[in-house]
């Protein structure tokens, strides 16, 4: 899949620095295109319903899983989600200290 259509997919403007930095992202994203990229984009229009998204992190090379639901239990149920995503399609996230948010790092087949 083309670098504009995965920005337009997230939600974002087409723009010589939104490539780059998904570039620099794609880059850091173990297995991206085999194994990564479109569970991921399912992933992004699964938590829409949720208030919840995938994101280019504005501190890190990484995509990030912003879990911005309401209400306690619904947190929980986005994580869990998310973490039962992870599992599935093997693909190793790191949560962020204090915040709703992970780190997506890449695949990894030993999950």
């Amino acid at each position: 899949m083309r670098y504009d259509a995965i920005l337009t997919q997230l939600g974002y403007s087409v723009t010589d620095n939104a490539l780059n930095q998904l570039a620099r992202v794609i880059e850091n994203t173990n297995g991206f295109e085999e194994h990564v990229q479109k569970h991921l984009l399912a992933l992004h229009e699964k938590l829409k319903a949720h208030l919840s998204f995938v994101a280019l992190s504005s501190s890190k090379d990484y995509f990030k899983i912003k879990n911005e639901a309401k209400g306690e239990e619904m947190i929980k149920e986005v994580d869990e989600i998310i973490r039962d995503w992870s599992k599935k399609f093997k693909i190793d996230i790191k949560k962020v200290d204090g915040k709703n948010t992970y780190y997506v790092i890449g695949y990894k087949p030993t999950l």
